[in-house]
């Protein structure tokens, strides 16, 4: 059964959104014959209701002054993939589709509706193409996990790195910083 973690007119960081915002309105989810709620979603005037795992409430915040400083979860989420059955197709056997009768969905939230997805007609294309990016946005998560480790490792002790090591932390933190758009950065100097 679902506790509400935040209360109405509480300040809150919106992830999805980026922004600062007040909670207006906790909005419990009940079942029949259920005595507590089995989920609560928070409407904070943004144009959809927000999960708990979305919103850090500003206490938090206070505690890490930097985006380098934040636990890993705060902005870095985890992935996966699910699959749809194919409703566009009469003949889904046919032709080189690795996953016959399906397509690939990346699910981005606990709540199973956010996310990528593909038209029918991009993924009928090249469906070997369309699983491999699923695969690789999928993984994305991870990898800005291990880039940021790399990072953190190569500000410790810059002048112990090989210079290929050096160089390729650089970029992840460059990559990094404009991901989180912790200052102006440009993708073509971390090239050079």
């Amino acid at each position: 059964m679902a506790k509400a973690i935040f209360h109405k007119a509480q300040r809150v960081f919106v992830k999805p959104v980026g922004t600062w915002a007040l909670v207006e309105q906790v909005i419990p989810h009940w079942v029949k014959d259920v005595d507590e709620p089995l989920r609560i979603t928070y409407d904070c005037g943004l144009g959809r209701r927000f999960e708990a795992f979305e919103l850090v409430s500003e206490q938090v915040m206070h505690k890490h002054h930097r985006p380098e400083e934040e636990d890993d979860d705060f902005l870095l989420e985890r992935w996966r993939i699910d699959r749809k059955i194919i409703k566009w197709r009469v003949d889904t056997t046919t032709g080189m589709d690795p996953n016959p009768g399906t397509f690939p969905v990346i699910v981005t939230d606990d709540g199973d509706w956010g996310g990528w997805r593909v038209t029918g007609s991009e993924y009928d294309r090249d469906p070997q193409r369309i699983e491999h990016q699923a695969r690789m946005i999928v993984h994305t998560p991870e990898l800005m996990r291990i880039a940021r480790k790399l990072a953190d490792a190569a500000s410790e002790t810059p002048d112990e790195l090989p210079t290929e090591i050096a160089q390729l932390s650089q970029r992840c933190s460059l990559i990094l910083r404009h991901v989180f758009q912790t200052d102006e950065v440009s993708l073509e100097a971390a090239a050079e």
